[in-house]
């Protein structure tokens, strides 16, 4: 079995970056799905750490490109204080969501903390969407299409030096498997910025355990492995418990393939659950699978396997 360091869950339930209600009840529904309890029989250690507080969502419209910036940046950096203090404690902290943007929070701690202790970052974004918005090529205003983008560099200051410089990480840093919805701006700045993304064409074309040799390639002992792992990368028919449904997606056994691959190349580091949206969910059956999921992240699989 592999080891783990303690695992540290927290909370942040907001839909401040967002377009719908309700991914802020997010980390209640995957307690109640029984996430620390399955981490538990797996041998784990973990420690619930609440939710964390920030303001309400105020639902304005968009100002110079964004939505709700001044609440963004009051919950990302709430994150990020408490993400930072589980990784200079030695846990592993598990983000429960809340949307998608605060990872901004999330992935800057956990790219200060690689600086500090010198590994090298890889971040695994598991997700629908390319969420390299920026303010003036984004639809809808809402930051939860943007974070990738901030954490590279693109974006307001209040965001992109939350960490205190700015980019907190840049695009080679990051590969991103299940995309199948980037916006007509967004296209054209992803390829000027090199993002490595393994869209689900090129999924259907060579097949999830080829996408995942090559995106875990070059891991050694000395990156530290972050997944962001956004619901609604997977397909609506197993998953329909999130904001932004996008048909597609893969399947259940391409998901636990996607995991277990993960898991096999060596304990990760770190773990964002994004964008879980009870509201539109059937019976917290999106949760569930979510929590599945995330075990075999974490080393569950069918046979001890070398």
């Amino acid at each position: 079995m592999q080891r783990f360091p303690p695992i540290s869950l927290i909370g942040a339930p907001t839909d401040i970056g967002a377009g719908h209600r309700g991914a802020s009840m997010g980390p209640e529904a995957l307690r109640v799905a029984g996430l620390e309890g399955a981490l538990r029989q797996r041998g784990l250690e973990v420690v619930d750490r609440g939710n964390l507080g920030g303001p309400m969502n105020p639902w304005t419209p968009p100002e110079s490109g964004y939505r709700h910036l001044v609440e963004v940046e009051v919950w990302n950096r709430q994150v990020m204080q408490a993400v930072g203090r589980e990784l200079e404690a030695g846990c592993l902290p598990v983000l429960l969501g809340g949307d998608h943007c605060l990872a901004i929070g999330s992935i800057t701690a956990v790219a200060r903390h690689c600086r500090r202790v010198g590994k090298r970052l890889l971040v695994l974004w598991l997700d629908a969407h390319a969420d390299f918005n920026t303010s003036t090529i984004t639809p809808s205003g809402n930051v939860h299409g943007m974070p990738v983008a901030c954490l590279c560099g693109l974006g307001p200051r209040e965001l992109t030096e939350l960490g205190g410089s700015a980019p907190a990480m840049t695009p080679d840093c990051i590969r991103q498997i299940g995309i199948r919805s980037v916006d007509a701006g967004e296209k054209k700045l992803v390829r000027d910025h090199g993002l490595d993304i393994y869209d689900m064409r090129y999924i259907d074309e060579i097949g999830m355990r080829r996408v995942m040799e090559e995106a875990l390639a070059d891991i050694d002992a000395n990156t530290h492995v972050h997944v962001s792992f956004d619901v609604d990368f997977l397909d609506p028919g197993i998953a329909p418990g999130v904001g932004t449904t996008i048909p597609g997606g893969p399947n259940y056994r391409e998901a636990q393939l996607c995991m277990e691959m993960i898991a096999d190349r060596g304990p990760i580091g770190s773990l964002d659950i994004m964008e879980l949206n009870p509201a539109f969910d059937d019976h917290n059956r999106t949760a569930i699978l979510a929590v599945d999921l995330v075990e075999s992240l974490f080393g569950k699989s069918t046979l001890m396997r070398d």
